[in-house]
């Protein structure tokens, strides 16, 4: 984007290469990364045009996943960007994963950890702290609704049971699947996660309520506790 050592300005460019002319003409999927976030920045900085700002702001922060992940304030350490410019960004990349999320809420029969994975983890894997989430189902497992419970690390001695079940007893559902993340990136279970799903599931002997799994998400990887231990379940 430079021509004889100088940033070449958005303005300079022909009207076909301009993010804002390419998506009327040629369609959003044809834009870059860089070139969509140019469009929500609307300008640059005096070294730095638009999409040259946009690449940097991805690549130093990890793509839009890590936009999501940082803070307004982080945003606005870049020069060229203020207030205005980071909370339409941030804005529009929740726009995004909400949109992902509804996509998937759609099609809402949960019948696998991979589903649960495709549900929730888009959202989980980018938390920087443990949460505990609970996914409603009715009688064909079909999803109802979550709750996000505890954030923190968590075992058995310090979750309650009962706040659990509570909301989807509350609400009429037939069953109930666990899951939380490993900000580490590591999904493998501790101890702790074995003792959480040992007393969820003596629970659910006595509340007319099936518990079907508890699925631990850390980076792109996860575990399912009902494959890992099925003899818990028998």
């Amino acid at each position: 984007m430079k021509r004889d050592g100088k940033t070449r300005r958005i303005n300079d460019m022909q009207n076909m290469d301009r993010p804002r002319e390419r998506l009327l003409t040629d369609g959003v999927e044809v834009l870059s990364n860089a070139e969509l976030l140019a469009i929500l920045l609307g300008s640059g900085t005096q070294g730095q045009n638009a999409i040259e700002l946009g690449a940097e702001i991805l690549s130093s922060l990890g793509g839009f996943q890590g936009i999501h992940r940082h803070s307004i304030e982080t945003l606005m350490s870049y020069k060229g960007v203020g207030e205005a410019k980071a909370t339409r960004i941030k804005a529009a990349v929740e726009l995004g994963n909400r949109m992902a999320l509804e996509a998937i809420q759609l099609q809402p029969v949960i019948s696998s950890p991979e589903d649960v994975v495709r549900l929730v983890g888009h959202e989980l894997r980018v938390k920087e702290q443990e949460e505990l989430w609970v996914i409603r189902l009715d009688v064909r497992n079909r999803f109802l609704g979550l709750e996000k419970l505890y954030k923190g690390t968590q075992d058995s001695a310090t979750v309650r049971v009962a706040e659990i079940y509570q909301t989807a007893l509350r609400k009429g559902a037939y069953a109930i699947m666990l899951v939380h993340n490993h900000p580490s990136g590591d999904p493998t279970e501790s101890p702790e996660d074995v003792n959480l799903t040992r007393a969820v599931i003596e629970a659910a002997k006595y509340l007319d309520m099936y518990f079907l799994d508890h699925i631990i998400i850390g980076g792109t990887r996860f575990r399912s506790m009902k494959r890992q231990y099925p003899s818990l379940w028998e």
